[in-house]
C-alpha cells in the first residue's frame, strides 16, 4: 500500500508548513518514500504544480514521472468505476463535469486502482455543488488521511539542526 497525495498536500505544504527553504527534510522523506514505493502523486498533480512559477514548480519539475506518475492500462478499469459512483451521487451536473476534468478524479482512481490511500488536506462535504475527495472516498471504500495522519503514521521525524 502506497499513498497518493493530492495537490494541496504539496502545496499547502510549501506556502504554510513546510517550505522548501526551511523545511527541506519534508521534501528530503518525500523524495526518500517515493523511491521505496511508499509515496507518490499522478501525472495531472505534478502538472497543476509545474505550471506555477515558484520553487515548488522546479522541485516539482525535477521529480519526473518516477514520482508524478502518468495513468496506465490498470488505471483505466478504476476511471470508469469513479465516473460510474459520482454520476450515480446527487451531485449537480455541473460538479460531476467539473470533478471528472481535474486531477481529483485521476487522485481517486489511482488509489482505487492500487488500493493505495489518498492523502488530501480535503474534508468531506454535504454540498452537492462539489465532489470531494474524501467524499469520493468514502463512496468507494478508499483510505483517505490528512498528510499529518500520513506523517504520524510513518513515524516521520524532522529533527532540527544547523544550517549546512
Amino acid at each position: 500500500m502506497a499513498y497518493v497525495l493530492d495537490a494541496n498536500v504539496f502545496m499547502s505544504a510549501h506556502r504554510l508548513h513546510y517550505g522548501l527553504d526551511f523545511c527541506p527534510a519534508f521534501w528530503d522523506w518525500l523524495v526518500t518514500n517515493n523511491r521505496s514505493g511508499g509515496v507518490f502523486s499522478i501525472e495531472k498533480v505534478g502538472d497543476e504544480i509545474v505550471a506555477g512559477d515558484d520553487a515548488l514548480s522546479q522541485w516539482a519539475a525535477q521529480r519526473g514521472a518516477g514520482f508524478f506518475r502518468p495513468p496506465d492500462a490498470s488505471t483505466f478499469p478504476s476511471l470508469a468505476a469513479v465516473s460510474t459512483w459520482a454520476t450515480g451521487q446527487s451531485y449537480e451536473q455541473s460538479a460531476i463535469a467539473t470533478f471528472l476534468q481535474v486531477a481529483d478524479y485521476y487522485v481517486v482512481a489511482q488509489a482505487l486502482a492500487g488500493q493505495h490511500t489518498v492523502v488530501t488536506h480535503e474534508v468531506p462535504s454535504a454540498s452537492t455543488r462539489k465532489i470531494k475527495i474524501p467524499d469520493a472516498c468514502i463512496g468507494l471504500g478508499i483510505k483517505c488521511l490528512t498528510p499529518f495522519e500520513m506523517l504520524r503514521r510513518e513515524r516521520a521525524r524532522f529533527v532540527l539542526g544547523p544550517t549546512p
